[in-house]
């Protein structure tokens, strides 16, 4: 039989079969070094912790249109924390049958675009819906 509990096994970062069905170890994707120049941190993603801060504070403050900027301020800030605690899930998951917790507050149409922080305007989403929104429209990784 299995020696480790499924959350043992999902410590390990593995997927551990055996817990669910049958007697399969699969083991995770390897590491990759962060993408950072200099970086040998190994990391599952793109960018270790620290740097992944840092590249999303070089883009908010070099990449990122001016004007963007001033229209998330504290008044935002106030209305994406209530409607991510009406919404607790992203609501493109949740159409899918699939309960995700909200890590994303989106415009529907960006302010960029004459959209409004107006409640009908906005989506809770999860980072990977946010990510294919914006992959598809181009809009940070356009250049990439």
């Amino acid at each position: 039989m299995h020696e480790q509990t499924f959350d043992e096994c999902r410590d390990n970062e593995k997927t551990c079969f055996e817990c669910m069905e049958g007697s399969v170890t699969v083991p995770s994707k390897p590491k990759k070094p962060c993408a950072y120049p200099g970086c040998p941190a190994l990391v599952t993603g793109r960018y270790c912790a620290e740097h992944a801060k840092k590249v999303n504070s070089d883009y908010e403050k070099y990449g990122r249109d001016k004007n963007a900027k001033r229209r998330y301020g504290r008044a935002w800030k106030r209305i994406r924390d209530k409607y991510a605690a009406e919404h607790p899930f992203c609501e493109k998951c949740y159409e899918r049958g699939v309960l995700v917790p909200v890590e994303e507050i989106h415009h529907k149409l960006p302010l960029s675009e004459s959209g409004t922080h107006d409640r009908s305007n906005l989506i809770a989403l999860c980072k990977s819906c946010h990510s294919q929104i914006h992959a598809k429209r181009g809009d940070r990784w356009h250049d990439r």
